[in-house]
């Protein structure tokens, strides 16, 4: 199945990994549901993804995140003793589950207790790409007084080496000199 993209592509920009992102997950075959997981929302930025891995140790299991991808990967190994069951509803087969992390979302930490395993997911935004204000000059040319003393303070700061500013500043209040950035 193909989704067409253009019309968020018209009124949007950057989202073409969303675009790989459905592709992806439309390709993928349906996953088995085992082990049981929620994920948790706890603000903005912090998420808890929670699975039901009993019968594993820390050392049985695996996270490893590659490519904006988080993958969990449990591996029983064989049992000392050969025990005879009678009846197993535990399940401790081995499993890999695949999430898919947003950009510049990082895994902090895990925890195994009581045979539940926690993920800790926080989204950290660079200050890049936190809203800034853009100041807007306009088009307009000062006049008056203020456009002398802009002048002046440009002079000043524009002036070539080894001239005192206020040399520079008094040779450029004057009617104009060549070099003055008037």
């Amino acid at each position: 199945m193909a989704y067409d993209f253009a019309p968020l592509f018209r009124s949007a920009i950057g989202f073409d990994r969303l675009a790989q992102l459905v592709d992806t997950a439309t390709q993928n075959p349906v996953s088995s549901s085992y082990p049981p997981y929620n994920i948790e929302k706890l603000s903005d930025a912090q998420y808890t993804l929670t699975m039901a891995v009993a019968g594993f140790g820390p050392d049985d299991i695996e996270l490893t995140v590659q490519d904006n991808t988080l993958i969990v990967a449990g591996r029983v190994g064989e049992p000392a003793q050969e025990r005879e069951m009678l009846y197993r509803g535990i399940a401790t087969r081995a499993f890999e589950r695949r999430f898919v992390l947003a950009d510049h979302v990082v895994v902090e930490k895990a925890d195994l207790t009581n045979g539940l395993l926690r993920i800790a997911v926080r989204q950290i935004v660079p200050e890049a790409l936190k809203p800034r204000r853009i100041p807007i000059s306009s088009g307009r040319s000062v006049t008056g007084q203020d456009a002398t003393a802009e002048a002046r303070t440009e002079a000043v700061e524009t002036q070539p080496e080894g001239i005192a500013p206020h040399v520079a500043a008094a040779a450029c209040a004057s009617p104009p000199v060549a070099g003055c950035a008037l």
